[in-house]
């Protein structure tokens, strides 16, 4: 009988021991917080995985060295409205990142030759994100140039041959578009802002608005974000890392500058058996040659056309 009492009493213990464990417990559960814990197993199972920060804001901000007055509250929240919006867009900031390691150097090289500051490569991702791009208006290549501008600055545009897709030409045409926009206008954003919105519209908006600068202006949605957006893709492609996108070397695209020249003053029958007479394709041909849009070249003026052509 005594070695039934004294387990009895160590069954009591453990099971009172055991009753306060499981209160305490308990009472810890559905106090934490003061969530219950259904609530909180719904909150974890429907909240998103992720964290979301607001993007930092360069220190004295500028474009082509002239400052953004982020001092300014308006200003300064224009400009962080775009650096959230390319900083999130994963896919196209992505791209662009790739792609400006294929194209910068071309644009670079005739920006520093033509003496326009070199923060006008972003003007051309801003544009197109770095592709032969044609606008519901009818603007076409990275430039974006419509017809008539494109011909008034030297690009050759027909239904054989459009110049606005020739990436060098068209990028000397932009600093010419740019450089007299500078002229006319006094400030490199005024000139960025000409090229969104045209040279006299801007004159009538500068005029009737009494306003000397961009940050001025109280403009349309597009053109009162566009050097915002120019500003934002130049820190962001410029920094990347700062903005949460990380690439490898190997992961961009490779500037496509293993290439011959063939020189052209003849008829072209047909590009596509030019291509493979030349051990290429007619694929590739149009990838180095994208200003090339028909199947074939007439050349009755008998001009002298480059074609790049992939070292074999």
């Amino acid at each position: 009988m005594k070695a039934i009492s004294f387990y009895t009493l160590i069954l009591a213990v453990i099971v009172t021991i055991a009753f306060f464990s499981s209160s305490q417990s308990d009472k810890k559960t559905k106090t934490e917080n003061n969530v219950p814990t259904q609530v909180t197993q719904k909150t974890q199972k429907d909240q998103l995985l992720q964290v979301v920060r607001s993007v930092p804001i360069p220190e004295n901000a500028n474009f082509a060295g002239e400052a953004f007055p982020i001092e300014k509250f308006d200003v300064k929240e224009r400009l962080e409205r775009e650096l959230m919006v390319n900083s999130y867009w994963h896919s196209s900031t992505l791209l662009n990142l790739k792609n400006a390691n294929r194209f910068f150097p071309i644009i670079e090289e005739v920006l520093a030759r033509e003496g326009v500051p070199d923060d006008f490569k972003y003007l051309a991702v801003a544009e197109s994100s770095l592709r032969n791009l044609t606008s519901p208006a009818g603007a076409k290549g990275v430039w974006q140039f419509m017809p008539g501008t494109g011909k008034e600055y030297g690009l050759r545009i027909n239904s054989e041959i459009d110049e606005r897709y020739h990436l060098e030409k068209a990028t000397v045409a932009a600093c010419k578009y740019l450089k007299k926009s500078k002229e006319k206008f006094g400030s490199w954003s005024l000139a960025a802002t000409s090229y969104n919105m045209g040279g006299p519209n801007l004159t009538k908006h500068l005029s009737e608005q009494h306003a000397n600068t961009f940050f001025e202006l109280n403009l349309g949605e597009e053109t009162s974000r566009y050097l915002f957006r120019i500003g934002a893709i130049k820190y962001i492609l410029s920094n990347p890392e700062k903005y949460g996108f990380y690439l490898e070397p190997h992961e961009l695209y490779a500037p496509l500058k293993d290439y011959i020249i063939l020189q052209v003053d003849t008829s072209v029958p047909s590009w596509g058996d030019f291509a493979t007479k030349n051990g290429t394709d007619y694929r590739t041909l149009k990838l180095y040659n994208p200003w090339l849009r028909s199947k074939s070249l007439t050349n009755k003026e008998g001009r002298t056309y480059k074609i790049k052509l992939p070292k074999k």
